[in-house]
């Protein structure tokens, strides 16, 4: 392991911003991750995966320590489902693929979404009707101040909508380094209800999907609406769906019948954050280098040489003027750093 100084995160974070790591480590194994947390105990620490969930608006001054363990293995498996075991550092994409390619079923529908396998369970990832909680069984973490591996079962992860406990009471205490799914072996679950999926299969004359054809429908779909950040330089879905209770929707709805929502449960609804900033105005808006993305209102894009603080500075004017002209305040999914 080699420990760099003053080091560029530029290529460590999907925004593609330039700042720097006070210190910045590489760790390949739970055996270095340990290592370096026990050898570096006085230091104050930032833990990064895949970097697309995170928006840096300054200089890390910390030691950085970039999790890049690798490998997958199926751990159990009956006539029905396989349980597989994926590392922290495995890209999420690949591994997606990689399961449809031995036909086990689960994950198709969040294809292409950037990151590394690690944080999928901290901020509950979804797509198209899916989320990680829908297959997730456990996860393996060490703790940051005395190395202990603790497992944590769905239940203690206490997910919600891209919610999870680390990001509430267990942030920072814990480093995600494996995660277990179930997959099914047969009979597999297609889903192809939510979004453009159904009109992009129909379009294909596909009328028996498998688990390829609906991964490769969410691709092509995710491919037309979102820019690929190898290219431009965003973080996916910047803002989250806001969730309202039936009673305040009511009376905004009232004021604006054309609103878009979807009922989540008899008291709450689910307005598309992606519509109210369209309306409100805001689809393809170019601020400098920084700016929201032609084809996707959700996401905030670099053109180039944007900082950090200049793409917040447009989330927060895109925020305000939501509140002011819906009365509905939309939260950040990406973590501002």
């Amino acid at each position: 392991m080699e420990i760099l100084h003053n080091f560029s995160l530029k290529k460590y974070n999907t925004f593609g911003i330039e700042a720097k790591a006070k210190q910045f480590v590489a760790v390949h194994s739970s055996e270095e991750l340990k290592t370096i947390l026990q050898g570096n105990k006085s230091h104050k620490k930032f833990i990064l995966g895949g970097g697309s969930n995170m928006l840096l608006t300054k200089d890390i001054d910390a030691f950085v320590i970039h999790i890049d363990l690798k490998g997958k293995k199926i751990i159990e498996e009956n006539d029905d489902f396989v349980w597989v075991e994926s590392q922290a550092g495995e890209n999420w994409h690949e591994f997606v693929l990689w399961t449809i390619d031995q036909n086990f079923g689960g994950l198709e529908n969040m294809s292409l979404i950037p990151g590394n396998v690690g944080t999928t369970p901290v901020q509950n990832i979804g797509a198209y009707g899916t989320e990680i909680k829908d297959t997730f069984i456990s996860c393996k973490a060490m703790t940051i101040e005395n190395q202990e591996i603790k497992t944590f079962t769905k239940e203690e992860c206490q997910f919600g909508y891209r919610e999870s406990i680390f990001k509430n009471e267990a942030k920072n205490l814990y480093v995600i380094t494996s995660v277990v799914f179930k997959l099914t072996k047969r009979n597999h679950k297609i889903n192809t209800s939510y979004g453009d999926i159904t009109s992009e299969l129909e379009k294909n004359n596909i009328t028996n999907p498998t688990l390829k054809d609906v991964s490769n429908a969410v691709i092509a779909i995710r491919q037309s609406k979102l820019p690929d950040p190898k290219e431009l330089g965003n973080s996916g879905s910047f803002f989250k769906n806001p969730i309202l209770l039936k009673s305040d929707f009511e009376k905004i709805h009232q004021q604006f019948p054309e609103m878009k929502y979807f009922d989540i449960s008899e008291t709450e609804v689910k307005v598309p954050a992606g519509w109210l900033i369209e309306q409100a105005g805001f689809k393809g808006k170019r601020f400098g280098d920084a700016g929201i993305h032609k084809n996707q209102a959700l996401v905030l894009v670099n053109y180039g040489n944007a900082t950090g603080q200049e793409i917040l500075n447009v989330s927060k004017d895109i925020q305000t003027t939501i509140f002011k002209t819906f009365g509905i305040h939309i939260e950040a999914e990406v973590n501002v750093i």
